[in-house]
């Protein structure tokens, strides 16, 4: 690494603004990550407090979608501390709502958007352990709370008019509505959203971002997005999760989206720089050829 690089990469926020209340929504101390014996980022310590609008970028590969493993407990790390909420991850936490990767829905597929949703609903069907309703007040109140979370997502959305459509017949953006709005039934306290705005343009880009950025305001959840193109996010972002080279810088975006952060992420020479549009174009270490966000 080049002598005038600068080594530090995890960003403190809290002399820059005002903290959020509360214990962390999530904690990392230390944090080592192994995949098949392989290392994927190392020695990680950050932290999101609640409420938080916090986008998680880097290249193919770099351990993005393996945070968002950890975090739902399907997958740990090999040495340092990891907690959600105060608490040790662990699979089926009802209090985060989850967006994977999605493939094209086939246009054959007739099952409608509200009856999608209401499959997100943590109801008493689904057996013991979860909070809402409680199993003795029977299925017919059961099915009308579920039927209102439903309505109440897909209107917190802007997607009450695609209730009774079928998937099958829904464009990119609608998709990630009713998706979005299915992880939001069971009102989470945390959104892990992998790549919502994959295979959408620039303006449906922005509208679900601004459409997020909404919920994390109104709802006070705290959001993560995976994201390869940072531009459409970075004015409604608390902070950046930016993993590469097998390590993680993390803060606001002007602190972490700049030639030195990412010059001592990557360990090579990068440049940050602003196209005529004011949009982020990084170039150098893995985007050798220069590439619009991250």
């Amino acid at each position: 690494m080049d002598a005038d690089i600068p080594h530090p990469l995890t960003l403190e926020t809290a002399s820059s603004r005002p903290e959020r209340s509360g214990p962390p929504a999530i904690a990392a101390h230390h944090v080592e990550v192994r995949y098949r014996n392989k290392v994927v980022w190392r020695d990680a310590t950050f932290d999101v407090r609640p409420g938080e609008f916090v986008a998680v970028i880097g290249p193919n590969g770099a351990g993005k979608t393996t945070l968002f493993r950890m975090l739902l407990g399907l997958h740990w790390p090999s040495s340092g501390a990891l907690s959600v909420f105060g608490e040790r991850p662990h699979r089926g936490n009802y209090r985060i709502g989850y967006v994977p990767q999605r493939h094209t829905i086939d246009q054959e597929t007739h099952i409608e958007c509200e009856k999608l949703v209401r499959l997100g609903y943590p109801g008493a069907r689904w057996g013991p352990g979860q909070r809402w309703p409680p199993l003795q007040w029977g299925p017919r109140f059961a099915l009308k709370a579920e039927r209102e979370a439903a309505a109440q997502a897909l209107e917190d959305v802007g997607a009450t008019e695609l209730g009774a459509r079928p998937l099958g017949g829904l464009s990119g953006g609608e998709l990630q509505r009713i998706f979005l709005a299915e992880a939001l039934v069971g009102n989470p306290e945390m959104l892990l959203l992998d790549e919502p705005l994959s295979n959408l343009d620039i303006r449906r880009s922005r509208e679900l971002v601004e459409t997020i950025h909404g919920l994390v305001v109104s709802r006070g959840v705290t959001t993560l997005l995976v994201a390869h193109d940072i531009n459409p996010l970075i004015r409604c972002l608390d902070k950046v999760i930016y993993i590469a080279n097998g390590r993680v810088a993390t803060g606001r975006p002007e602190e972490v989206l700049t030639t030195e952060t990412l010059s001592a992420l990557y360990g090579v020479r990068v440049e940050v720089l602003r196209d005529s549009r004011q949009n982020l174009v990084i170039v150098g270490g893995e985007y050798e050829r220069g590439e619009e966000g991250a």
